[in-house]
């Protein structure tokens, strides 16, 4: 009975032990293996002072990119480019100031950008807010969570599209989530009027944000531009801040945490 006991118990082990690795991968997402230079290209990364912004610039300024980090705190996005022109080795990393919370800053950063680049060749719309606790209103009047991470980076594409399509390749890539199960488009309540959920509210942002993403294909079929909308697996992120109790704790479980060396 006892060795019965012990050999079930063994694989009971092994079927959690391979469970956790594919759950490991699926969270995961895959790795990139891409070993592409980016050398004459502009990159542009909203929310790069963090998380998958920040791990995704260096990774693209080390191929070489110039890279241009939009952050809403000029204090951190001023540290976040001397991370990554020093963990990256290259100096061609600048900070523009971009709060996506404000409409009028996203006309001040892409009037800066319209003015100072001649074109752009990746624009990764990274940043976002996640599981508020309370229902939160950006300046413009939108709830914050559909405000900055749909309308805020919708706003900032369209503007910058004319110079977008201007580069030989390019490429605009909407950071989803799978969370956007979650979400519904309801135009009685988009603004979360009537009722709030964090977790509804969330899901419908990142729901628009691959509904915009189709609907911008098709609208540059012909062109030179391709457009991506992603999950991002699990990382180290500051987007999980607003998470308590077991939320929290679950975040923290997931296996696959990007963390800067």
């Amino acid at each position: 009975m006892e060795h019965t006991t012990l050999i079930g118990g063994i694989a009971l082990a092994g079927v959690l032990t391979v469970g956790y690795i594919i759950l490991k991968r699926w969270i995961a997402g895959g790795v990139c293996r891409s070993k592409a230079r980016l050398d004459g290209k502009t990159v542009i990364i909203t929310g790069a002072n963090t998380g998958i912004g920040l791990e995704t610039a260096v990774d693209l300024a080390k191929r070489n990119a110039r890279v241009i980090l939009g952050c809403r705190s000029v204090e951190r996005g001023e540290r976040a480019a001397v991370e990554v022109r020093k963990r990256s080795g290259n100096d061609n990393v600048v900070f523009v100031q971009l709060d996506l919370a404000s409409l009028e800053s996203v006309r001040k950063f892409s009037d800066k950008i319209l003015e100072e680049e001649p074109r752009i060749d990746i624009l990764i719309n990274n940043a976002g807010v996640m599981a508020l606790p309370e229902r939160t209103m950006t300046q413009d009047g939108f709830e914050m969570q559909f405000g900055v991470n749909h309308l805020g980076h919708f706003l900032l594409t369209n503007l910058l599209l004319d110079r977008i399509k201007q580069a030989p390749s390019a490429r605009i890539v909407n950071v989803s989530s799978m969370t956007h199960a979650l979400g519904k488009i309801d135009f009685d309540n988009l603004n979360s009027e009537h009722s709030y959920s964090k977790w509804t509210s969330y899901g419908t942002s990142k729901l628009a944000n691959i509904l915009f993403t189709r609907a911008l294909a098709k609208r540059l079929e012909g062109t030179r531009v391709t457009t991506n909308v992603l999950h991002p697996g699990a990382i180290d992120t500051e987007l999980d801040r607003h998470l308590t109790g077991f939320m929290v704790s679950v975040v923290n479980l997931l296996p696959v945490r990007i963390r800067p060396s």
